[in-house]
């Protein structure tokens, strides 16, 4: 290995570059413990009113605000420690990765120091199997080979080597080692040019420290909601208050109406049953393979409406992989790619498995010997050292029935000649009987060269190299990586004589094609995506011919003018947002994709108003999963600064997987729906049938505590049970809702407009009438009490769908729920006939008649609501 010449820093040039670049650590995680991050949520100017929110509810006597209220600052607080916890751990993942010694050519000599006092300028050796402790230009290089998988994406090892100081873009990128990189072959030696956060991987460690850019769309929406809420209630209260003074109404009656209507129209009950749903998924999810590690990342990723997808480790197996053999007759043979290499076999269009198999016999003999990885099969499955290239060739020759043990037994090893990038071809030389012979494999038009016949069923033949050339060009179109091997004879009869003017005049075997191969669960999931409203797109640091051959046999459909490449990604962010938005709205596939712009185009797909669920693997794909709006990280082969970074964990790395979270997220916002929708329509009910009593001058329909009371019943039981509503089995054949869309769609005003009418105008109705037939004040209200539980009861059992019947779903569907309406049920009735309870709400048993006339005139909410679903479904089928 010649080196440049250059000799390295002194020690007082390293120590002032020190003091003035900084160590050469990355990003610290941020500081203090659990305890200290939790109280530090609660500095701001949200908290504050929400504790004052406490305090006066508590104060009031409404003890069940002010703990609901509590219970919501605490989960927010909660929320906001495991974000800022989960920054820091993913910071700490990232360190890990740093080597923690180096060898550093100081003062002339080679000596170990810690990787965090290298400098820029510093010399610095690399040899196999260590990690490269900072960014560096190589000088000198001997076989280096460096797996950038985690920062490129890329599964297989870039060869290294040094270039002109004037290189750019590939070649710039061929002579430089990036901190973080794996050393799998060879030694070299380069100038440190940037440490710390400056380099490649301390820039992804800065990303994922910063606060995430998006946010929940359930978070989105429920806002908006809690703003109408409150500006409906407060105009509702603020009217009855001044039709109250204006009818010299006593202050107390005043205060205790407005305080009563305030709490039964606000759904206090919502927090906890939107949490119930979300927790509900999450179980349900755990048991198909995918942990959510934040709550709200649940409904989340049924909200997504465009996936931007790794492909290596998330739609490949990031495993390179033999999937082609092409013989020099053109006879093509396949090889499949199970995880289970046993049960894997060489296969031929017109061959049987036995038959492909002695066909492939003198090539995969080849691919073989000439080999300097092992595979070993062991308790807990295939284990592998060595080259990502000859481990896969191994396990070809293994599911063809030709492990190497067995065939070194009858060609023991005499000499070898290990691969260089500089010959591009890897010899050995075995004894065989009385003669010498030689295996090559390496790059094909370099075996081409050597070889001077060709077989061909079975015989060998004068060579035909454009015709060998031109199955070596089709195979790479298919954005595979070509191999060739080749065999001879000789008759040296010592190894000293072993060298490469022997390797002339050989046999070409054939040609094997290798590729990370795609899962093969994934052409199924991106239809169901497809289905499901859902576009994808692929992002990976390939070249375009290989992302092109991957995306389609993934089954991503896309035009030539859909591929884009990390250069045209550049070239747009320079020109700013609106240049890359424009590129997004049309790209599909992006290829040599660097790790800051998947971030970058993450943004800007949000920007053209999608959803974006990233998923990844890789230290390159940690920003992206942080900032997106969810992010999901692959569990079994993924980095534990991908896992720490994402919102979702895909336990079994199966892209189908996906799919089945994005259901289970659509049931749970849909269910939220439902009870956002049962909570709102009983309270407007309330607040209509308060606004009818006061414009006719009629007393207050209903107490303050029997109001406290209803919202108990209504809340406290029922809207946990609907919550937990299971799918209706129609999840992922309906597209996502749009980004924009409110949680008060046009479907839901209308219900909520004749379901309010029905239960606030028909309890008004009955209040009334009970007025003019001599009721007394406390009588009607004892009828109006139950009659809206009732309703509320009723309610709640029509809300179990949007669009399908109750017949549909089942009677006994939800079980909870029919204990829950029956227990809500059964508590009021309890208090109608427990002397304290019946006192203090003033109410008391009724006759069988009156439950009839209640129980028929409840029933009303429920035909209203199925004739609305019937004309739904009728509309959307005509």
């Amino acid at each position: 290995m010649e080196d440049s010449g250059y000799a390295g820093l002194t020690s007082e040039e390293a120590l002032s570059r020190l003091a003035k670049c900084g160590s050469n650590a990355l990003p610290e995680p941020r500081a203090g413990s659990v305890a200290e991050t939790f109280v530090r949520q609660f500095r701001s100017p949200l908290i504050y009113i929400l504790l004052a929110a406490v305090l006066v509810s508590f104060l009031l006597g409404d003890v069940r605000d002010a703990f609901f209220i509590g219970v919501v600052l605490v989960a927010n607080a909660i929320v906001g420690t495991i974000q800022e916890h989960s920054a820091g751990r993913a910071a700490l993942a990232l360190r890990k990765l740093a080597q923690p010694k180096a060898n550093v050519v100081r003062d002339g000599h080679l000596v170990e120091l810690d990787a965090r006092l290298i400098v820029p300028g510093d010399l610095v050796a690399l040899e196999s199997g260590g990690r490269v402790p900072a960014d560096m230009r190589l000088t000198a290089a001997d076989g280096l080979l460096c797996d950038e998988s985690l920062l490129t994406g890329e599964s297989s090892p870039v060869a290294k080597s040094p270039t002109p100081v004037c290189a750019t873009g590939e070649e710039l990128r061929r002579c430089m080692a990036y901190a973080g990189a794996l050393v799998t072959r060879g030694r070299a030696r380069g100038v440190v040019s940037a440490t710390g956060k400056n380099s490649e991987i301390g820039k992804i460690a800065s990303d994922i420290g910063k606060t995430p850019l998006a946010r929940s769309p359930l978070l989105i929406r429920l806002e908006g909601f809690s703003k109408l809420i409150a500006l409906i209630v407060a105009t509702v209260v603020v009217f009855l208050i001044l039709v109250g003074v204006a009818r010299d109404m006593p202050a107390t009656d005043l205060f205790m109406m407005a305080v009563g209507l305030a709490v039964s129209a606000i759904p206090e009950g919502l927090p906890i049953a939107i949490s119930v749903a979300l927790a509900i998924s999450m179980r349900r999810m755990a048991r198909k393979h995918v942990i959510v590690r934040r709550m709200p990342a649940v409904e989340a990723l049924g909200s997504c409406t465009i996936i931007a997808t790794d492909k290596t480790g998330t739609l490949t197996l990031n495993e390179l992989t033999v999937t082609d053999i092409r013989l020099p007759d053109g006879t093509d043979l396949f090889c499949d790619t199970h995880a289970d290499i046993e049960s894997c076999h060489i296969r031929g269009k017109d061959a049987s498995p036995d038959q492909a198999r002695d066909r492939a016999t003198a090539l995969l003999r080849a691919a073989s010997l000439p080999n300097e990885g092992s595979l070993v099969r062991g308790e807990d499955g295939w284990t592998s050292v060595g080259d990502t290239v000859d481990v896969a060739l191994l396990a070809a020759a293994h599911k063809a029935g030709l492990p190497r043990e067995s065939i070194e037994d009858d060609y023991p090893l005499i000499a070898r000649i290990p691969y260089e990038p500089e010959i591009k071809y890897a010899a050995s030389f075995h004894r065989h009987g009385d003669v010498v012979r030689i295996f090559v494999k390496g790059a094909a038009e370099t075996l081409i060269a050597m070889s001077d016949r060709m077989e061909m069923n079975g015989r060998a033949v004068t060579i035909d190299r454009d015709r060998l050339l031109r199955q070596k060009e089709e195979m790479a179109a298919q954005g595979l990586r070509v191999l060739a091997f080749a065999e001879g004879e000789t008759t040296v009869e010592d190894d000293g004589g072993c060298g490469r003017h022997l390797l002339v005049d050989l046999v070409f075997l054939g040609l094997v094609g290798m590729r990370d191969p795609t899962r093969p669960e994934v052409p199924k999931a991106i239809r169901d995506c497809h289905d499901a409203g859902v576009q994808v797109v692929m992002l990976t640091g390939d070249d375009p011919k290989t992302a092109s051959a991957i995306a389609i046999d993934a089954g991503l459909t896309f035009t030539i003018d859909q591929l884009v490449t990390g250069e045209e990604v550049s070239l747009a962010e320079a020109r700013g947002h609106a240049s890359l938005d424009a590129l997004a709205r049309r790209g599909r596939i992006y290829a040599r994709i660097a790790p800051s712009q998947k971030l970058a185009i993450a943004l800007a797909l949000s920007r053209n108003g999608h959803f974006v669920a990233v998923t990844g693997d890789g230290v390159n794909d940690a920003p992206a999963l942080r900032h997106a709006h969810i992010g999901v990280a692959m569990g079994r082969k993924g980095t534990d600064v991908a896992k720490e970074s994402a919102d979702i964990i895909i336990t079994d790395d199966n892209f189908a997987s996906i799919v089945s979270a994005i259901k289970e997220g659509r049931v749970a916002y849909a269910n939220i729906r439902k009870v956002i929708f049962m909570l709102a329509s009983t309270g407007a009910a309330e607040l209509v049938l308060f606004l009818l009593a006061t414009a006719l001058a009629l007393p207050m329909p209903l107490l303050p505590v029997q109001l406290l009371w209803l919202n108990l019943v209504t809340n406290g039981i029922q809207d946990v049970a609907l919550a937990s509503e299971g799918p209706e089995g129609d999840e992922l054949s309906r597209a996502p809702r749009r980004p924009n869309e409110p949680i008060f769609d046009r479907v839901m005003i209308r219900r909520l407009c004749q379901t309010t009418l029905v239960m606030g105008g028909g309890g008004f109705a009955m209040f009334y009438l009970a007025l003019q037939q001599g009721y007394s004040e406390s009588d009607a209200r004892n009828m109006l009490l139950l009659l809206l539980v009732l309703f509320e009861n009723f309610q709640t059992f029509a809300s179990r769908s949007e669009r399908k019947s109750i017949l549909a779903l089942g009677m006994f569907g939800n079980p909870l729920l029919l204990f829950c309406i029956a227990a809500a049920l059964g508590l009021h009735i309890t208090a109608m006939h427990v002397p304290l309870l019946s006192t203090t709400l003033q109410v008391s048993a009724m006759k069988p008649a009156e439950w009839a006339m209640l129980l028929i005139a409840a029933s009303s909410v429920l035909f209203v609501m199925e004739f609305d679903k019937w004309r739904l479904r009728r509309k959307s089928t005509a």
